[in-house]
């Protein structure tokens, strides 16, 4: 039996890494437990293989919770210009892409490797490919592995979410946090891309590839994004889509402009002709060519009058599109929902119910958009619980 440890961190992703350096930064004797064969899996494959590690404009705003103001101390006591001094001190070259969110010049695996260089400054203790099959709490927290068993006062939980479960996500956070009598709010793949029903594949699945500037919106335009979209396979995807999936309730439509703050009525006025041949041209010099063709077959101009031109503009920009599903946590890029945030002290993210028992990073219902909110969380929550145990 392992004795000596204050606190074991299940789980060397970001958030667990991040908690592991902080607490060994004051002492503390720290066990990180992967069930992989090595840490930051996720990190590594995140922004393309560079890594969106944050993003400068981070706030609660953000982010989707049942809690929304859950997470402004957290993002508070660790925001985006913190962790930009660890990556600054480790000379990562890294850039902005667009809109706050920083990637590395190089390769993700450096920020891999600077969670590293911390981890053994620290003094932090990583075990790999190790697996726990039962926790159990009688004044300390007992955790049993083929083989081992390891015990501390304080237990960090850090497991993330149901999302990529080729690289190894389970629902083993949420089943800790309902073994100790924890709230889970209900789960579902965010930040993903949609799957069009069997007949909007068969009219523009073909154009898999366009990509073209859209606003995506839902819940009656509250929720609005604008960015790209990307016809796929199966359905669509791009940034546009991935930030709208996770504001989708299941049901509603999806309402997507594709031809944002662009008169085309006064474009035509300008031109002195008001015809079919006017509006094609129009169409293609606005959208990618094979999009404007094929939608021009699916939504001609009734007639040469004003009206008919009228509502070809307003089809435009308020298409319906009603997904028949996403294409789940194998594509989602995070997970939505998780631990009820009531149920974590927001200073400490320690479990109220549950003295020495933590839950941070993607398994908590905390949930970030696009574009490097998500690690911002993820480093922010890791911090809290680091300085706590």
């Amino acid at each position: 039996m392992d004795q000596g440890y204050n606190a074991i961190i299940l789980g060397a992703g970001a958030a667990g890494l991040m908690c592991a350096i902080e607490a060994g930064k004051r002492g503390r004797q720290v066990l990180v437990l992967e069930r992989a064969d090595r840490i930051g899996k996720k990190i590594l494959i995140s922004g393309g293989g560079r890594c969106n590690f944050t993003n400068l404009h981070a706030s609660a705003d953000n982010f989707i919770s049942r809690n929304p103001h859950f997470a402004k101390s957290v993002l508070a006591r660790y925001g985006p210009d913190t962790f930009l001094r660890l990556v600054e001190k480790h000379r990562i070259p890294y850039h902005e892409k667009k809109l706050g969110q920083l990637f590395c010049d190089g390769s993700a695996a450096e920020i891999i490797a600077m969670l590293e260089e911390e981890c053994r400054a620290a003094r932090v203790e990583i075990r790999l490919n190790t697996k726990i099959a039962e926790i159990h709490k009688d004044g300390q927290f007992t955790l049993r592995a083929e083989g081992a068993t390891f015990t501390a006062p304080q237990l960090v939980v850090a497991t993330g979410g149901l999302s990529i479960p080729k690289i190894g996500a389970t629902s083993f956070g949420y089943n800790v946090a309902r073994q100790f009598g924890l709230k889970v709010q209900p789960t579902r793949a965010a930040l993903v891309p949609f799957v069009f029903s069997e007949s909007d594949r068969k009219r523009w699945c073909d154009l898999a590839g366009v990509s073209t500037e859209v606003i995506a919106s839902t819940n009656g335009g509250r929720e609005r994004f604008r960015e790209r979209m990307l016809f796929t396979h199966r359905g669509l995807s791009g940034p546009a889509i991935l930030q709208i999936s996770s504001y989708w309730n299941g049901n509603d439509p999806i309402s997507i402009d594709l031809a944002p703050e662009i008169d085309l009525k006064a474009l035509l006025r300008k031109r002195g002709t008001q015809d079919q041949l006017s509006w094609k041209s129009l169409l293609r010099e606005i959208l990618p060519r094979r999009l404007s063709d094929r939608w021009l077959e699916a939504y001609p101009p009734a007639s040469n009058s004003s009206r008919a031109f009228a509502a070809a503009e307003r089809q435009l920009h308020t298409w319906e599109v009603r997904p028949e599903g996403t294409e789940g946590y194998q594509k989602a890029e995070v997970t939505a929902g998780g631990i009820d945030t009531d149920e974590l002290h927001a200073r400490t993210m320690e479990a109220r119910k549950v003295p020495g028992l933590f839950f941070i990073g993607e398994v908590v219902d905390v949930t970030g958009q696009l574009g490097g909110f998500n690690f911002q969380w993820a480093w922010a929550s890791g911090f809290c619980a680091g300085q706590a145990i």
